[in-house]
């Protein structure tokens, strides 16, 4: 299912609540959600399911548009989206199974740059709990601070910080000859 029909099905069940022209959500899902695949693509590690969890939180940010008030934190708002539809994953066994289809699917996910060294880093990010990857993802790789990246996921910035320290000693020990290996590095 591409996201065209995802976003026609959500302007479906919207209209039947609240009609509107939803113009102002078009633009800025045209803005938000390069950046909202990528963090979805490093929080899953794969395309296919970072694509259903940004077309699961699209629509729920459509349908939840004009209940919206604070129109400065919708960043935060469809991050935190995000997180919960990626968390409740394993919740919905139907959602990790493949499903195969006679078409091909409109587009790709826009590739994403790595260089050798960033490439075997990653492989090492991956390994890691899903929380302490979390916390990698939000604070490094979507440069947001400390108190951003605690209250994106819920928890208390104590939290971020250790989740955090025990991430990087973790990836300082798995990095072969990179002992040295700095937070801006990771």
């Amino acid at each position: 299912m591409g996201f065209g029909r995802t976003l026609h099905d959500a302007r479906e069940a919207r209209s039947e609540v609240a009609p509107g022209s939803g113009t102002e959500f078009e633009e800025w899902m045209a803005q938000r959600q390069p950046a909202l695949l990528r963090t979805a693509c490093l929080l899953a590690g794969d395309p296919h399911t970072a694509e259903d969890v940004v077309q699961a939180t699209l629509a729920k940010m459509y349908l939840a548009w004009d209940r919206l008030a604070d129109r400065e934190h919708l960043d935060s708002y469809a991050r935190r989206t995000l997180l919960n539809e990626y968390r409740s994953l394993w919740r919905r066994p139907w959602r990790r199974r493949e499903h195969v289809t006679s078409e091909l699917p409109e587009a790709a996910a826009p590739a994403i740059d790595w260089d050798g060294r960033r490439e075997a880093l990653w492989q090492f990010v991956c390994t890691l709990p899903a929380r302490q990857r979390m916390v990698i993802v939000l604070r490094y790789y979507e440069e947001l601070s400390e108190a951003e990246t605690a209250r994106t996921l819920g928890i208390s910035v104590g939290t971020v910080k250790s989740s955090t320290s025990r991430a990087l000693s973790s990836l300082r020990a798995r990095v072969p000859g990179e002992a040295g290996l700095s937070e801006e590095e990771a």
